[in-house]
């Protein structure tokens, strides 16, 4: 990754979306050439001057300090994640020699904890990546069995991407490949040498078409928490609530839990969907969700 490309990609997009109108400050007006903030505009919100703010955004300013990174960050209004986002992008980084790089294990409590929560909540454990390291039988009911996947397809956000039964699964389809892309794009900025990363990101530029837009739009994403809609092959309709939590004894490492409302039709469904598929009981096949034919409709 062009970490000096990125960063002016990354700040033309946020001033764009800034109105001046919305921007804390009175600007003249009269026609304006660009979307959003011009250059000098955002550079007197942030106390800079309009060539310092230039340089930084063309990539020209090597060596630039945390507190006009702070002061550009709020005069472009950014948020939390998109504020380390734009910290990563201007971090200096001596090239050297590369580590290199070992294959993620989950630890054996973190199995257990997964097998604790399969009778109520699939889990998965995810890397920057998206990798999934571990999913427990429940996860593995509602989204796919990655372990029957080849190894390099073992990937939440490729299968939301690029897996033909994912646009089936997933009811919102667009918004949740879109928060994927955004997730993407954050951890992107974060490990730029990733070469796995960078390849997963230049396939789906190829074979998504909706992928260049979403990363073009330099949306950041941390995927903490959020809903997703399902509609199971299975079971049918289905609504979870996911919220990611990180494991400070592997910081690569973070378990991503499904919950369901208490005492609604989504967590009787899952229930169901567990007595099926919980390993004790994986001798009784799950009975397919059946959609009468013609014929048998005009039968009775």
């Amino acid at each position: 990754m062009n970490h000096n490309g990125e960063l002016g990609d990354f700040l033309r997009s946020r001033r764009a979306r800034l109105r001046p109108e919305n921007a804390g400050a009175a600007f003249g007006g009269g026609p304006r050439r660009v979307p959003g903030l011009r250059r000098e505009e955002v550079a007197h919100l942030a106390g800079v001057s309009t060539d310092y703010y230039a340089r930084l955004e063309r990539g020209r300013h090597p060596h630039v300090s945390e507190t006009v990174l702070e002061a550009v960050a709020r005069a472009l209004r950014l948020d939390d994640t998109e504020r380390g986002y734009l910290f990563e992008l201007a971090r200096h980084r001596t090239p050297g020699r590369r580590r290199p790089v070992r294959a993620p294990r989950v630890r054996q409590p973190v199995h257990q904890m997964l097998d604790v929560l399969n009778d109520v909540s699939p889990a998965v454990v995810l890397n920057h990546r998206s990798d999934v390291l571990g999913a427990n039988h429940l996860a593995k009911a509602v989204i796919t069995d990655f372990d029957a996947l080849p190894h390099r397809d073992r990937n939440l956000a490729r299968f939301v991407l690029l897996h033909p039964a994912a646009r089936d699964l997933y009811t919102d389809w667009g918004q949740v490949a879109e928060t994927f892309a955004a997730s993407l794009r954050l951890a992107a900025g974060r490990h730029p040498d990733d070469r796995v990363l960078n390849e997963l990101v230049g396939e789906l530029s190829i074979k998504v078409p909706e992928f260049s837009a979403w990363w073009a739009g330099h949306r950041v994403d941390q995927c903490a928490h959020g809903t997703q809609r399902l509609d199971h092959p299975v079971v049918g309709e289905l609504t979870l609530s996911y919220e990611t939590l990180a494991l400070p004894a592997d910081p690569d490492q973070s378990i991503v839990l499904y919950t369901t409302e208490p005492g609604s039709a989504s967590a009787e469904t899952l229930r169901l969907l567990a007595s099926w598929t919980t390993p004790t009981n994986t001798h009784a096949a799950a009975p397919p969700r059946h959609r009468p034919t013609d014929e048998e409709q005009t039968a009775d």
